[in-house]
């Protein structure tokens, strides 16, 4: 009778086992597809950082063709607001904490990933200039990092708000000026920095990619080419304001995309460099990964971004700074900067061999 009993047992156990395992089927596929949705969204949510380049002109050609439609009311109100709303954009723009905390922007961080460190704490009452390096294809780093708070920027730095500088260009299509203004971006202009670096009180960190367009088309994979050697005028900014000065630098920013050779002295380098100094902007030709295949594409690698906070340099308010007080502070930052790289290295990769290149 026993065994008859541990027969039924096991004949149990053998109908009970197809329908454990059909549910570890079913959970190991769902598992797996939400592990692939999930890493879609991340791809997806890593381009929109690039969203600028064609929204840009989508947005100037929305508003224009409104104007021939019966929604043309909806341009000419907003002509009405933008030329109410001129000046904002060098007057510290639009900046909602909300945009910046979207969980979008989680989702772009984790796809690289990106992280942000500190090596001193930022004293919220005075104000700041932000020395970004180096400048990278898309500034990749600068944009998580100072204009969402998804690395923890408010976390890091309690009462600093970041301001990136962008090229004015970008703040003259209608619609989009307002996103970015959103995003707590301004013109890169002497006027929009000048505004908030003068705000008495202090809290504010105008954040500049020194090396601007130009140093675009020599971010290379494995390179470390700084555009700085000439650039003084953020130092002179700072100095008239008496803002102190943090340099920046950000490791892996230039390993996220590829670009065509185009070494000083090439035909594409020569094109780049005459339409960079006609348009404002460059044109780094670059590719990297597609969505569904690795050999080509406008998708970033997946690059681990590791942005560095220096220590602030404290700068004493000088209206009118000569030029020789112009090198001595140039020159420190310069050696603060190259310290800054030459302690973290090894962190992140780089040879011990391997130094700033100042350009």
């Amino acid at each position: 009778h026993i065994t008859i009993l541990n027969s039924d047992k096991n004949i149990c156990s053998l109908k009970r086992q197809p329908i454990s395992s059909a549910r570890n089927m079913c959970t190991h596929k769902y598992t797996l597809c939400k592990s692939r949705f999930k890493k879609l969204v991340k791809i997806f949510c890593s381009f929109l950082h690039k969203f600028f380049l064609p929204l840009a002109p989508t947005c100037i050609f929305l508003f224009l063709y409104l104007l021939f439609t019966r929604f043309w009311l909806i341009s000419v109100l907003y002509a009405i607001w933008w030329f109410y709303d001129y000046d904002t954009p060098s007057q510290g723009g639009h900046k909602l904490p909300v945009l910046c905390a979207l969980k979008v922007w989680d989702y772009m961080r984790d796809y690289f990933p990106i992280k942000l460190m500190k090596t001193a704490d930022l004293d919220p009452r005075h104000n700041y200039v932000l020395g970004f390096h180096p400048h990278g294809v898309l500034v990749v780093g600068a944009f998580a990092n100072f204009c969402t708070n998804t690395t923890g920027f408010t976390q890091l730095f309690p009462g600093i708000t970041s301001y990136l500088l962008m090229l004015p260009l970008w703040f003259r299509a209608p619609f989009f000026r307002d996103y970015i203004m959103c995003a707590g971006l301004i013109p890169s202009d002497k006027e929009s920095a000048s505004y908030l670096l003068s705000r008495q009180g202090g809290g504010n960190a105008v954040v500049i990619a020194v090396g601007g367009a130009r140093e675009a088309l020599d971010a290379h994979p494995g390179t470390y080419n700084v555009i700085l050697a000439e650039k003084k005028g953020f130092i002179k900014l700072a100095m008239e304001h008496g803002a102190h000065l943090v340099p920046v630098f950000s490791f892996g920013e230039n390993e996220v995309y590829d670009q065509f050779e185009n070494p000083r002295g090439t035909w594409l380098r020569w094109i780049q460099d005459h339409l960079q100094s006609i348009m404002g902007i460059s044109l780094p030709l670059f590719h990297a990964r597609g969505v569904f295949q690795y050999s080509f594409g406008l998708m970033p690698y997946r690059k681990p971004i590791n942005t560095i906070v220096g220590r602030p340099i404290r700068v004493e308010k000088i209206e009118k700074p000569t030029a020789e007080e112009l090198d001595v502070l140039h020159q420190l930052y310069m050696d603060e900067l190259n310290n800054l790289f030459e302690e973290h290295k090894g962190n992140y990769g780089v040879d011990k061999d391997t130094h700033l290149n100042f350009v």
